[in-house]
């Protein structure tokens, strides 16, 4: 019997997004959705546990197109997520820029929607930071070449490439993830003299963030609602909390005191850390446009949306030993 579920092709489907929206789909097997996730190498563990649990696992990269519209055949939707930090060899950093990289395969993959004849994409994105920049009177240093947030800035740009083609899109704005207190050197530390310190450049503004899992899962609540978001910007998390509260949570999970000290983002700068510049800016982006920032993530709709949304004290409770504290 011919199956009648309408397919999703997922891009980026064994990284943090992409798989999210992958288990998201297989957990509802009595769903309208069928998955094909897509991957550059349909042999790596993480694609053969994918067809193990039931995907349909393909072949496609980005900067091929042709793949895509491979992959993309006969699909009803699709999730399109490019990955700014991916790792590239020295010839490719020569070659293009990582905004450049985000702008070509966006490209690529909005005109492979349109040839495919693509129903819905949800297009994972971020602001343009620089008119919000603007509007607030800030000037930050420019980073490659016109940027402010490259990682930022770049998606946001990408846009107009699936409006101007007409491809039905959702554009979905994700946050900065929890998992970035185990992967990125964003939680706490222990000083010199033995405190557990959370230290960030957001004086006492709110951050929105969420559980890169739920990323996915909602992703899968805007497919389910049809075409109600066609055309529109959904932009999602799970807190917003400021610096204070961070550390309170920390602190009741993590049965240890943990002091919330703000830097600005000046001296963020100052740190001469690599790629430093980005992330500062980034930073003053949260934290300077913090009430549009927060104010547009409607946490309410995203729990509509993915009624199994997580709490920062839920992630935490299952992730506490997995935090990096000395």
């Amino acid at each position: 019997m011919t199956s009648t579920k309408k397919i999703i092709a997922v891009v980026g489907a064994t990284g943090a997004q992409g798989g999210g929206l992958v288990r998201a789909i297989l957990a509802d097997p009595d769903g309208p959705f069928a998955v094909r996730a897509l991957t550059r190498n349909a042999e790596s563990d993480k694609a053969r546990e994918l067809a193990a649990q039931g995907a349909e696992v393909v072949s496609a990269d980005l900067d091929d197109e042709n793949s895509l519209r491979r992959a993309f055949d006969g699909a009803y939707g699709a999730y399109v997520v490019t990955n700014f930090w991916v790792q590239r060899s020295p010839e490719e950093e020569m070659a293009r820029t990582r905004a450049e990289m985000e702008l070509a395969q966006a490209a690529a993959a909005a005109r492979a929607a349109k040839d495919a004849g693509l129903q819905h994409v949800v297009w994972s994105t971020l602001e343009d930071t620089r008119p919000h920049f603007d509007r607030l009177g800030i000037d930050v240093p420019t980073v490659m070449g016109t940027y402010k947030v490259p990682h930022f800035d770049a998606k946001g740009e990408a846009n107009a490439f699936f409006t101007e083609l007409g491809v039905p899109t959702t554009f979905l704005q994700p946050t900065f993830y929890f998992e970035a207190f185990i992967t990125g050197g964003q939680g706490p530390y222990r000083n010199e003299r033995g405190e557990l310190v959370l230290t960030m450049p957001m004086a006492d503004n709110k951050l929105a963030l969420i559980a890169a899992e739920d990323i996915g899962k909602t992703a899968l609540g805007i497919f389910r609602r049809g075409r109600e978001f066609v055309g529109k910007t959904v932009s999602i998390a799970g807190e917003h909390l400021t610096g204070e509260e961070l550390a309170a949570k920390f602190t009741s999970v993590l049965g240890e005191k943990v002091v919330y000290r703000p830097v600005t983002h000046d001296e963020m700068r100052a740190s001469g850390q690599p790629g430093v510049l980005e992330f500062a800016n980034m930073y003053q982006f949260y934290s300077d446009a913090s009430e549009y920032f927060t104010g547009v993530r409607d946490i309410a709709l995203v729990r509509q949306l993915n009624p199994d949304l997580r709490s920062l004290d839920s992630w935490l409770k299952e992730h506490k030993h997995d935090i990096p504290r000395d």
